[in-house]
């Protein structure tokens, strides 16, 4: 892109991604610093549990179909047992799955649909920014959970329908970030020079704007990620989330409330899973590389 002046969109792109070969990317990683590195673990251990975890999980644990209702920690169960007497590792590991997978299709969805809006407002302005911007600041302005709660309630809480809801309501803010930082930039000179020069929407929108605002954008996907794993989690708890016998881990702290009074791990291990999750991510947000430096330009 031969019109960006050097703080353009190279300079913010790289500074998110490590560069070719095995010592830039150790750079990058030393980037994050001592928390963002914790976070950044915590975060890779969380994803790969959701990932690959219930394939790894001894069957005679899974199988198990009743043992001592809420039993300590112990060699066998190594988080206790839950109400039914199943093996709480087994149950932690498998509603990663659904706490982790579905947060995260929800985030991925509202923060692609945010931007893509934001910049098709900001590339073409007018009567098509102002109808956006309104329509978007109606459904901001309806409480969150008031309106998860009458989607799920009304429509039943499938996995299709928790992204739905959490992903239409997540929508507006994506959109409001990435359109404050689109029509920044959609009104530098470089982009005035595209448009003279005969460029499309779409070629402002992709290779002009968009480059210049993916590390905030980044950012804030991931606490937009944090945001729709505590409204995931608080639509469980309420049991409006994911259905029995599945579970995430909102679900898992509802079932085993009773061993609260006891201090069970039935109860407290989904609950240190939530709280492990969202710290992670936003030790890694708080300490990406570059974002220090770029916080002091801006000042």
């Amino acid at each position: 892109m031969h019109s960006l002046p050097p703080s353009s969109s190279t300079s913010s792109a790289s500074s998110l991604a490590p560069s070719p070969g095995h010592g830039g990317a150790l750079r990058w990683l030393a980037g994050f610093g001592l928390s963002g590195l914790v976070g950044l673990v915590i975060l890779v251990f969380w994803l790969l549990t959701a990932l690959l975890g219930p394939s790894l999980l001894p069957r005679h644990l899974v199988d198990l179909q009743a043992s001592v209702v809420y039993a300590p920690i112990d060699a066998q169960h190594w988080l206790g047992t839950d109400y039914l007497g199943r093996d709480m590792l087994v149950r932690v590991v498998q509603g990663a799955r659904y706490t982790v997978g579905v947060a995260l299709v929800a985030t991925l969805i509202a923060s692609s649909t945010g931007t893509v809006l934001a910049l098709l407002a900001a590339a073409t302005g007018s009567w098509l920014d102002a109808f956006l911007s309104r329509l978007l600041d109606t459904l901001t302005s309806i409480p969150s959970k008031m309106f998860a709660l009458v989607l799920v309630a009304s429509f039943g809480s499938s996995i299709g329908m928790l992204v739905f809801t959490a992903a239409l309501l997540y929508v507006p803010g994506a959109f409001r970030i990435a359109r404050s930082l689109a029509v920044n930039i959609n009104a530098l000179d470089y982009v005035t020079v595209a448009r003279t020069r005969g460029e499309g929407t779409l070629y402002i929108m992709l290779r002009e704007i968009l480059p210049n605002i993916v590390g905030p954008i980044l950012a804030d996907l991931g606490l937009r990620f944090v945001y729709v794993v505590l409204l995931l989690a608080s639509l469980s708890f309420l049991g409006l989330g994911i259905q029995p016998p599945d579970a995430d881990w909102g679900s898992l702290v509802r079932e085993n409330v009773d061993a609260l009074a006891d201090g069970g791990a039935a109860v407290i291990a989904p609950a240190l899973a939530i709280a492990s999750l969202t710290i992670a991510v936003n030790l890694v947000i708080d300490n990406l590389p570059g974002r220090a430096a770029r916080e002091r330009q801006g000042h």
